[in-house]
């Protein structure tokens, strides 16, 4: 059986599966420490999502709970963060010399492994710190970052163009939306109908199946020497190291400069949106909104249609603009968002503030594509490998910090993270014109930073696009 060269069934599964997950620990986290502080059961909200305002008692405990609950989230993020980074790292540089399958199935064992830890937890009731555990050991498969590196890589080898490789990397942003959008409006329904067991155990079936399908069905974008296949492991370790510093070492003094920039600009903005979202769902949770998990669901579902909205903007703002300015109006987009989510009281206005940031997610493909320009083909992965683990690190650090920002600020001004979040906007917007200042964002003249050989041969590879 020929296998297919569609990486996109992979990241719409996984992004299903992991987002049936994602808000489902944040409340069951949430319902356990009520739980274990408050010594009675978790209170039932209807849809109206009013709070209790008649007990002073009530709220110190839901103020009590949300710290609690945005700490726990924290120590999670930063002892998984080292080994998740190591091995993002080491297994995305690592696939330019053995190919990209491996940045994908080692990531979905991981996420499999993950699910069955949750699910015995929550049906056996075990201590709720064993999932920190379970986080750690999920981490050294790699994670999401480790696995969208692969795909981008995998979707880098298989065009030369650059238009068209942005795109395919602005579709593969959308299927992760779109199919997050999916499992999130599915899992507030989910949760009040089974309960807790029953979706983590449809995500691990969903993590098994997309396993199957990458191991057995999906081809491999990138061939491998035999030959090279056959050198010591010694050598290869050698190669790999050198992958990653010949990134800066061996280009001129302009391709780094460029390529430092784009990876400052990407990953401030990424702190800042990242970090601004990691506190949604504690913040609907909280007075004076006090969402239960259908709105909740509804919310985050919402939150993602952002993903379609910037593919579609993406597509049409690229015929009639340069990247700069495409970024420009992405990181514009989630700057006035979370600066009005601040300020939000109301469950209609929690839904409205979706809509100034609907071209948010814009940038990331935008700015991956540029940056899969400056760089040769066989240096992708290693590329990528930077990219992906700066993310991390910087989405790690952002959900940390933003989440013990809200955790000391939350008896005074619920609000303030997001406009900390919004105030880190400006740091990536401040680059921007930097970057059209210097020139450098000309599709033309990013590629002609390229080694001679190189843009030689995409050139007779190239056709015009009409």
């Amino acid at each position: 059986m020929k296998g297919l060269y569609l990486v996109e069934p992979v990241v719409a599964v996984y992004a299903f599966a992991s987002f049936i997950v994602y808000p489902l620990v944040q409340q069951y986290v949430y319902r356990r420490l009520w739980q274990q502080i408050t010594n009675t059961s978790y209170p039932v909200i209807d849809t109206s999502s009013q709070c209790d305002r008649n007990s002073s008692n009530h709220s110190s405990q839901y103020e009590e709970v949300q710290k609690a609950a945005s700490l726990f989230s924290m120590y999670s993020e930063l002892f998984s963060m080292i080994p998740s980074l190591l091995v993002t790292l080491v297994l995305v540089a690592y696939s330019d010399q053995r190919g990209r399958k491996i940045t994908i199935i080692l990531p979905l064992i991981g996420s499999l492994v993950y699910c069955l830890c949750f699910l015995a937890v929550s049906i056996f009731e075990l201590n709720l710190y064993l999932l920190i555990v379970a986080s750690i050991v999920s981490s050294f498969f790699g994670g999401i970052g480790t696995m969208l590196g692969g795909c981008f890589s995998y979707v880098a080898d298989l065009f030369e163009d650059g238009k068209q490789k942005m795109l395919r990397m602005a579709g593969l942003d959308m299927m992760l939306g779109l199919l997050s959008g999916v499992a999130l409006i599915s899992t507030g329904y989910f949760l009040h109908a089974t309960g807790f067991n029953w979706p983590f155990f449809t995500a691990a079936m969903f993590h098994l199946l997309n396993l199957v399908y990458a191991v057995l069905i999906l081809e491999e974008s990138r061939v491998i020497d035999s030959v090279a296949n056959a050198e010591t492991n010694t050598y290869k370790w050698k190669k790999l190291t050198l992958g990653i510093y010949s990134l800066f070492a061996q280009g001129s003094r302009r391709k780094n400069c460029l390529l430092a920039l784009l990876i400052i600009i990407f990953s401030s903005f990424s702190f800042a949106y990242f970090g601004g979202l990691s506190l949604v769902t504690l913040y609907e949770l909280n007075e004076p909104l006090c969402w239960n998990e259908i709105l909740i669901g509804y919310g985050s579902a919402l939150s993602t249609a952002v993903f379609a909205v910037s593919f579609v903007g993406v597509y049409v703002l690229s015929r009639c603009l340069s990247e700069t300015p495409i970024i420009f109006i992405g990181v514009l987009s989630v700057f006035t968002g979370l600066v009005m989510m601040a300020f939000i009281k109301t469950t209609l206005l929690m839904f409205l503030v979706r809509i100034p940031m609907l071209l948010g997610i814009m940038p990331f493909p935008v700015m991956r594509s540029m940056m899969s320009k400056v760089v040769s083909k066989s240096e992708q992965g290693a590329l990528f490998a930077c990219v992906t683990a700066i993310d991390n690190l910087t989405t790690t650090v952002a959900t940390a910090a933003f989440n013990s920002i809200y955790s000391a600020t939350l008896s005074w001004f619920p609000g303030f993270p997001f406009i900390l979040a919004g105030g880190f906007c400006l740091i990536p917007m401040s680059l921007l014109s930097v970057l059209r200042f210097l020139g450098l964002e000309n599709s033309n003249e990013t590629e002609s930073l390229l080694p001679e050989e190189e843009t030689s041969e995409e050139e007779t590879d190239n056709t015009p696009v009409a």
